[in-house]
């Protein structure tokens, strides 16, 4: 279904995009492998076997300079671009006593700034092939959360700007998000079930309970 599509995927050296990355390319597609560093997309593209199929697209998206290289990597060695997934982030989370300026201006970087910014960059490649973009948000870009106002927020302005862009770039494009719950990821491990003041055990049945099926994605 997706042979010789030309796939870009942020934030695909690990975790929920990796394994984007991985469908992608298990169903024929060129895939474009994002990591912050040149090392961590090296290992990521390690992990899915290597292969002339996958191209490293190294950068940091918190930066619309970032987003600009690595959307320009990706078009060019792939010569042009059909879908762009916007899986990079960061999920830390902080009460609003604590969260002070630049720990606001690095989750809206990482989470908001970037996937706009990777959005617009990627536009006339994706308007040629008249492909899509897919966004990832959150469960809690929709519900919210304590502790996590700054996450939350971010995430939300990710639904609202796909609502938006959706309707501005219509015809020419699609544009979609998904809002995952717990997924056990590294990320989700360090940040929330490893988390050294709740003991792992008590933090993965939390989680469990949480999520109507009983068990983290």
């Amino acid at each position: 279904m997706f042979n010789d599509k030309r796939i870009l995927v942020t934030g695909s050296s690990r975790g929920i995009g990796w394994a984007t990355a991985k469908a992608f390319h298990n169903a024929g597609a060129r895939v474009a492998v994002n990591g912050r560093t040149v090392e961590s997309t090296a290992a990521g593209i390690e992990r899915l076997g290597g292969g002339e199929r996958l191209i490293a697209a190294p950068g940091d998206i918190a930066t619309v300079a970032g987003c600009e290289a690595v959307v320009g990597i990706a078009v060019d060695a792939l010569g042009g671009l059909d879908v762009l997934v916007n899986s990079a982030g960061v999920g830390k989370g902080r009460p609003i006593e604590e969260a002070d300026e630049a720990f606001y201006d690095w989750t809206m970087n990482a989470n908001l700034k970037g996937t706009f910014f990777c959005c617009r960059a990627a536009m006339l490649a994706l308007r040629e092939s008249r492909g899509n973009i897919v966004n990832v948000s959150s469960m809690y870009g929709l519900t919210g959360t304590a502790g996590h106002s700054v996450y939350c927020t971010s995430k939300g302005g990710v639904v609202m700007m796909t609502r938006s862009l959706s309707a501005e770039l219509a015809p020419d494009m699609r544009i979609n998000c998904v809002c995952p719950g717990y997924i056990d990821t590294d990320m989700v491990r360090r940040d929330w079930i490893d988390k050294t003041d709740d003991p792992a055990a008590t933090m993965r049945d939390a989680v469990d309970a949480y999520t109507p099926m009983n068990r983290i994605g």
